[in-house]
């Protein structure tokens, strides 16, 4: 550990009232923390509601509430965790993006009028372009904190914002699983003709040969050709919430659906999760929200025996949160947020249990 970042420590109060504008109000800065969050405010191929852009801001401004006490995990917060800065021209190209897609949108639920066809007719490829533009930002941002020794995690934005975290890693591990936790499959090609469409995620990690295996938890909401292309590809393992549900009513404990889940995944490690594979009254403000889901205390113990296994987490990201009237979409996302940068750092050796 550097002297700067033990002097950081020796002074730095967390018991106190947050006394910053950091996140969790941590006194790190990039240089300091061992663990760097890229915040990415991108909604542009969103389907159903907007707001999800503005899912880092909101987790920034809850954090502030979040206790940085965990009793199983030793001197938790000094790890250091940092925020990047806002990304202001991401964001306006987001808006500029998003207004046309939205457009295009409209023109499809419409039956595409023909009449309409020329307005409409180069907008996946713009929209493409912009995305696949994002992606780069994502994974040159990735990449220069990964070369700086640091861990990294992602905090959007829609789905499709990892896609650049996960090719930056890539570059690093050999071979990875990635563990995804969501109400959705995103395994549609090209959704609404969009190539990095957010209900695409999953299909775009498929074309990543580093990538071993997709295990998804917590499915609900999927359309026939996913339901084949997951039954079908050999890397991907899906746990359907109807099926986790029936277990557990029929007697099955969530530690043995737990085991089963930790031990379709190789040894490292990609997390995303979708905010929305919770139950939505802990997402209401999500894009895409379907009622059944987890409750929070499932999820985090499930990547809790993630870590217990001796898996080594790679990298997360956590997505899909939106900021609704009150606080308490980026209320929950902080805390998850807070919890798997714990389990990240337990899992590369740079904190430990009590």
């Amino acid at each position: 550990m550097s002297s700067k970042k033990q002097e950081i420590i020796d002074v730095f109060d967390p018991n106190g009232v947050s006394t910053n504008d950091q996140l969790f109000g941590l006194p790190f800065g990039e240089d300091t923390a061992s663990l760097v969050v890229i915040p990415v405010p991108w909604e542009v191929t969103v389907s159903y509601s907007n707001g999800t852009a503005l899912g880092p801001k909101a987790v920034l401004k809850a954090s502030a509430q979040v206790d940085l006490y965990q009793p199983d995990i030793v001197d938790a917060w000094n790890m250091g965790i940092h925020l990047l800065p806002f990304p202001d021209e991401l964001y306006a190209s987001n808006h500029k993006y998003r207004i046309l897609a939205e457009n295009y949108i409209e023109w499809l639920e419409r039956g595409k009028p023909k009449e309409e066809n020329e307005r409409f007719g180069a907008v996946t490829s713009l929209i493409d372009k912009a995305c696949e533009s994002m992606n780069q930002y994502v994974y040159k941002t990735a990449k220069d904190q990964l070369n700086n020794g640091k861990i990294v995690a992602l905090l959007g934005g829609d789905h499709s914002t990892p896609l650049g975290l996960i090719r930056a890693l890539s570059e690093k591990y050999s071979s990875f699983g990635v563990l995804q936790i969501d109400a959705h499959a995103d395994l549609r090609e090209k959704y609404e003709g969009f190539k990095y469409s957010h209900a695409s995620i999953s299909y775009n990690m498929l074309e990543i040969p580093q990538v071993e295996k997709i295990v998804q938890v917590g499915v609900r909401d999927y359309c026939e050709e996913e339901a084949e292309r997951a039954e079908h590809h050999k890397k991907v393992k899906t746990f359907y919430d109807q099926q986790i549900k029936e277990g557990l009513y029929e007697g099955k404990t969530w530690r043995v659906i737990c085991d089963q889940i930790v031990a379709a995944l190789p040894r490292e490690v990609y997390i995303t999760i979708d905010i929305d594979g919770l139950d939505p009254k802990l997402c209401p403000n999500t894009g895409t929200p379907v009622a059944g889901g987890f409750e929070l205390d499932q999820v985090l113990y499930l990547m809790k025996l993630v870590v217990k296994s001796g898996r080594k987490i790679i990298g997360f990201d956590l997505v899909e949160v939106a900021p609704g009237e009150d606080e308490w979409d980026g209320n929950v996302g902080a805390r998850i947020l807070y919890r798997m940068a714990n389990l990240m750092g337990v899992s590369q050796g740079k904190l430990w249990w009590e």
